[in-house]
């Protein structure tokens, strides 16, 4: 099985070291961004109470959160580029994913904060002004364009990446938000646009929250990536590989969103060479199916896990997938 498995590592390393640039300049626009939001965070939490406004609190809030969350998503990049150890034999790449997630609870817990904020303004309307109000409003959206363009460039496949861009873009929509209530406040008057804007603002960032926490879930579950069918791949590999009778035992799952890998049973006729139909197989999951890692287990005869009374996991799928390709 060993020499079996150096193509898997040969060509898992080279899509590894494309990564790993990717990686390096994604972790330097999320600590510019980071710095940037922090920065003007205070500002910002400091507009909203001397004004009186619950859509510069908001943004303030969003940011103290995004602040975090972006400190969070470049140690996650940091911890991602260290080497696997014995224990962490994969590494610390689902770190990202794992911060991805995190940054989608934190994100719900500030919108559903505002929304119940934004209900007792509605109810005891507070003085806001306007004036100061537009000049923060002003400047926190600079900041935060700022701060979206530098984060815009990076990889846009990475979850860490995408979660710190929705952090920047919620922010972004408050500082819009903000601007118009100001505007609205010294042309009308009319206090109550400041909490109704801020709610929609949150309504808005929930649902990109939403589909991100799905996401990072399902990567974290060990799910197929959405793009494949492991039943297809499986169909595939004993149509084109000559000499498999059949696969079987068949896992896909994505580390961290990006890279995918597999393991595999595959059921050899005889007096097939079994390294040359590994090697096969490996190629075939690379080329057409993205799968840049694999571990495959050649098989004569009946499979190794059959019939063994303490692998009943392997029993119960062999089981529930016998109508896919058994």
């Amino acid at each position: 099985m060993a020499h079996s498995h150096d193509h898997a590592s040969q060509g898992h390393d080279h899509s590894h070291g494309a990564g790993h640039v990717h990686g390096s300049t994604d972790k330097k626009r999320v600590l510019i961004a980071a710095c940037l939001t922090a920065g003007f965070m205070v500002a910002e939490a400091l507009g909203g109470i001397l004004t009186g406004s619950l859509a510069l609190l908001a943004d303030a809030g969003h940011m103290l959160a995004d602040s975090i969350a972006l400190g969070l998503a470049w140690y996650a990049f940091h911890l991602a580029s260290r080497p696997a150890t014995g224990r962490l034999t994969y590494g610390f790449g689902r770190v990202k994913t794992l911060v991805a997630y995190t940054n989608g609870i934190a994100i719900f817990v500030i919108a559903l904060w505002i929304v119940y904020e934004a209900w007792g303004r509605l109810q005891a309307p507070a003085p806001v002004l306007g004036g100061p109000m537009l000049v923060v409003a002003i400047l926190g959206l600079l900041v935060n364009i700022g701060s979206f363009f530098v984060l815009h460039g990076g990889d846009r496949d990475s979850l860490n990446m995408r979660g710190a861009i929705l952090h920047v873009l919620g922010d972004l929509l408050g500082s819009a938000a903000a601007i118009v209530a100001a505007l609205v406040i010294l042309s009308t008057g009319w206090t109550p646009i400041d909490p109704i804007l801020s709610v929609l603002v949150s309504l808005l960032i929930l649902s990109t929250a939403w589909s991100l926490m799905r996401e990072a879930a399902h990567v974290l579950l060990e799910g197929v990536p959405p793009s494949l069918d492991r039943d297809l791949i499986a169909r595939d590999i004993e149509a084109t590989v000559k000499g498999v009778r059949e696969v079987h035992h068949m896992h896909v799952w994505s580390l961290d969103g990006s890279s995918t890998m597999a393991t595999l049973h595959a059921c050899l006729d005889e007096g097939v060479d079994a390294h040359q139909a590994v090697s096969t197989i490996k190629k075939r999951l690379a080329s057409e199916h993205g799968i840049s890692h694999a571990t495959v287990e050649p098989e004569f005869g009946q499979c190794a896990d059959e019939g063994e009374e303490h692998d009943h996991d392997y029993e119960h799928e062999a089981a529930s997938h016998h109508g896919h390709h058994h």
